[in-house]
């Protein structure tokens, strides 16, 4: 059975308040009524609330209104997403079914463009569809057995990759971290902050410099709400001040995530992680990225050719300092969801298969397939 939501009290020292640690995953199957339960990321860290959808365009709608968001956590919300679709259809014949199952996932691939995982995820669910035999309620079962199974390798994989990654953060490292790669941008435990984490469980002294992510801000609301629950040092500072700490030697390491891998090892991540490596790169300061195999897309040569999500402006000019906007009424705005990272960038790719390092070219593939 998947965990159960849990909040444990832990009194911290007078003054301080009331500890409030959540374990649970991200995104997880509700056996009881067949709806698909998760955490609502908007309103961290002010409001905790889980939501639950019963309908695939429910869940198509908070993918792209980032209720969920982080690949991985997208790849397996998708694949969640067919299950309802599958529960959902009125198909009495496996056939039928399956032409519903297509019409959903178009909905949901359609939903964010650049997470890798959310394409991989579906694919994986039509691939099985396809190939299975018997009746529609013996398929129904099938996909959502997958999809379970998608969600719980994912939990395994992120901690596959942090064993691969604690070797690069030696005791009383400062790290700086982009964006959220957490528990709350996968089914549980995380890439990048996942290697962070589980340094810091060996008993690892690390402190985490926070890049507050604009402009949805992952990186103070969420990644900063993560390193309260595992008690981590941190400190947030604002994206564009990565380059004043670097280059005046107070960090040791650079970690970040990615949503999807060109064959070459171009990454695209969050926004303004491109100014972060190449500002890591020019002070001589390793830089990692995290992902999964399921992230590397091997039918991209190079990142040129990963599509860039623009999202709406006003998640831009919506920005308020002191209750007045930033912006002058009637501002236009620019705002790509993510940049793209050039592999000669990168000191190495950790994933769950092993650390690869250059030429990515030939090591990545090699890598993915398991060679």
């Amino acid at each position: 059975m998947l965990n159960s939501l849990r909040w444990m009290n832990d009194q911290r020292s007078p003054g301080e308040g009331v500890f409030w640690r959540v374990t649970m995953r991200t995104v997880e199957w509700n056996y009881d009524n067949h709806h698909l339960r998760m955490i609502d990321q908007r309103l961290l860290p002010g409001e905790f609330r889980l939501v639950e959808y019963a309908h695939y365009t429910q869940v198509a709608g908070a993918i792209r209104d980032m209720v969920v968001r982080g690949a991985p956590a997208i790849g397996a919300t998708a694949a969640f997403g067919l299950a309802l679709a599958a529960f959902d259809s009125p198909a009495k014949d496996a056939a039928t079914l399956r032409n519903d199952l297509e019409r959903a996932a178009e909905v949901l691939q359609a939903a964010r463009p650049t997470a890798v995982n959310l394409s991989w995820a579906l694919q994986r669910i039509l691939t099985l569809s396809a190939g299975s035999p018997g009746s529609a309620e013996e398929l129904r079962a099938a996909v959502l057995q997958e999809a379970q199974r998608i969600a719980d390798e994912d939990v395994a994989i992120n901690k596959r990759m942090a064993s691969h990654g604690t070797q690069f953060i030696q005791d009383g490292d400062t790290i700086i971290h982009h964006c959220n790669t957490g528990a709350l941008a996968t089914v549980d435990w995380g890439t990048a902050l996942g290697v962070i984490r589980m340094a810091h469980e060996q008993g690892k002294r690390v402190h985490v410099l926070v890049d507050e992510t604009r402009p949805r801000l992952q990186g103070a609301r969420l990644t900063a709400w993560e390193l309260e629950q595992y008690r981590i040092p941190y400190e947030i500072i604002s994206d564009n001040a990565a380059g004043f700490f670097l280059r005046s030697g107070q960090v040791q390491k650079v970690f970040f995530g990615g949503d999807r891998m060109a064959a070459n090892g171009d990454v695209a991540n969050k926004i303004g992680t491109y100014m972060l490596a190449l500002a890591a790169w020019d002070n001589s300061v390793p830089a990692y990225t995290v992902v999964p195999t399921s992230t590397v897309d091997l039918s991209l040569q190079h990142g040129g050719l990963i599509p860039i999500e623009e999202r709406d402006p006003q998640e831009v000019l919506a920005l308020e300092v002191n209750g007045y906007p930033i912006a002058p009424e009637g501002a236009h705005a620019r705002n790509p969801a993510f940049d793209v990272t050039p592999s000669r960038l990168l000191t190495a790719i950790i994933t769950e298969n092993g650390v690869v390092y250059p030429p990515y070219e030939t090591n990545l593939p090699k890598v993915v397939k398991g060679f």
